[in-house]
């Protein structure tokens, strides 16, 4: 059985639900990553803010991305889930499939412990899973076709 421990990114940063989107947005640009997750005072998960969040939900508001704080962030989105590290890969690959989710925090008594990306799926699994993984959460964001466009 493949678990969550395998495949997850087990050095994953968080930022604390205290931190400002400023902080944020540099401590992805020293990681060269696009999301963090949100964790509270004691290590567990609560959300997870993007890049993309950052521009849309702080700055495309008019918002300031140095007093807008992660767990505001936090409290706006839907339930955050999460996988143990004993999970099957087949049962994460279907919740994130389920709830069309492209990272999954994985934790170990509650407390983050690493992430699953796309990127380290397409690493470690098959390619037609990977295929049928992006399918099930990606394909409805990609822009039809002229072929496919209704008419």
């Amino acid at each position: 059985m493949t678990t969550a421990q395998t495949i997850m990114h087990p050095d994953v940063a968080c930022i604390g639900v205290r931190d400002t989107m400023d902080t944020a947005a540099r401590r992805m640009r020293q990681l060269d990553v696009g999301a963090l997750p949100i964790c509270d005072g004691e290590g567990h998960p609560v959300g997870i803010v993007t890049d993309r969040d950052i521009i849309i939900k702080v700055v495309g508001i008019g918002e300031n991305p140095k007093s807008t704080t992660a767990g505001e962030l936090a409290q706006g989105d839907d339930h955050l889930h999460t996988v143990d590290v004993g999970a099957d890969i087949d049962d994460a690959l279907a919740l994130m499939e389920q709830h069309q989710i492209r990272r999954l925090p994985v934790t170990e008594h509650g407390k983050l412990v690493g992430i699953i990306t796309e990127a380290d799926l397409a690493r470690r699994l098959p390619e037609q899973t990977i295929g049928e993984f992006v399918e099930a959460v990606c394909a409805q964001h990609l822009p039809m076709s002229a072929r496919e466009a209704p008419h």
